[in-house]
């Protein structure tokens, strides 16, 4: 009996050790740290707004409200403005289902989609669309894409915003023995041409703005051959309230 309660103080305590408490609690919080590094969602902005404002003392926002009649004045809003917060929602949405389905076409840089001032903004490459110095769509090669645009401005989400149909231009003047005198008419033309095929592929043509802006809205330098080709465009943006 002796040596039995001998060797019963030698054997070490029944269980896992102490410091795999803390040790599983570190593996797990690297976890953690290397999916949100790895995932490709997009963080809702207004939705971590609403989040952060439940919080006290996260900078200038205050926390601790809740939405109820009445400014919310970290948020700038009052439960009167939920529609407008719906419909950032929808953009939100729409940028996700964007770079969704024109994934490959963002990569070899046809469309770009990005946000702005003026809202979702989806750029066309000129040069992938039109031959030069031509307001005719290269149809064969993106019909697909103008399809798939098509279906996308079409969304239930987006049934009430207005669309606007941008036409840009390089700063190289058209021919003047050509068709169209100079590049205002030019960059319209495309635009025009774009909403041609959208509504024909389904989307509702009164909820169409088309403007020709020419050389005059470059996003690079006109003095490089790679600035004037990203210029060479056609922006079909979805506009926010502020820019209808």
């Amino acid at each position: 009996m002796a040596g039995d309660r001998k060797k019963c103080k030698k054997c070490p305590p029944e269980g896992a050790p102490d410091y795999m408490l803390t040790y599983g609690d570190m593996v797990t919080l690297l976890l953690t740290f290397f999916v949100m590094l790895l995932t490709t969602a997009t963080i809702d902005g207004h939705q971590l707004r609403l989040i952060l404002a439940a919080f006290p003392g996260l900078g200038s926002l205050e926390g601790g409200n809740t939405l109820e009649a009445g400014p919310l004045a970290e948020l700038g809003n009052t439960i009167e403005s939920l529609p407008s917060m719906e419909r950032g929602r929808a953009l939100s949405e729409a940028r996700r289902e964007a770079i969704s389905i024109f994934q490959p076409e963002i990569q070899s840089e046809m469309v770009r989609v990005q946000e702005d001032e003026r809202g979702l903004v989806i750029s066309l490459a000129g040069d992938s669309f039109f031959e030069t110095a031509s307001a005719r769509v290269r149809i064969e090669q993106t019909r697909g894409i103008l399809q798939r645009l098509s279906r996308l401005l079409s969304l239930e989400i987006l049934s009430e915003r207005t669309f606007r149909i941008e036409g840009h231009t390089d700063n190289i003047a058209t021919d003047p023995n050509g068709p169209w005198p100079s590049n205002w008419e030019l960059s319209t033309e495309r635009a025009l041409a774009v909403l041609r095929y959208l509504a024909e592929f389904g989307v509702e043509e009164s909820q169409f703005q088309v403007m020709g802006l020419g050389e005059h809205r470059p996003l690079y330098d006109n003095t490089t051959a790679e600035g004037r080709a990203y210029n060479r465009r056609v922006d079909v943006i979805i506009l926010t309230d502020g820019h209808l």
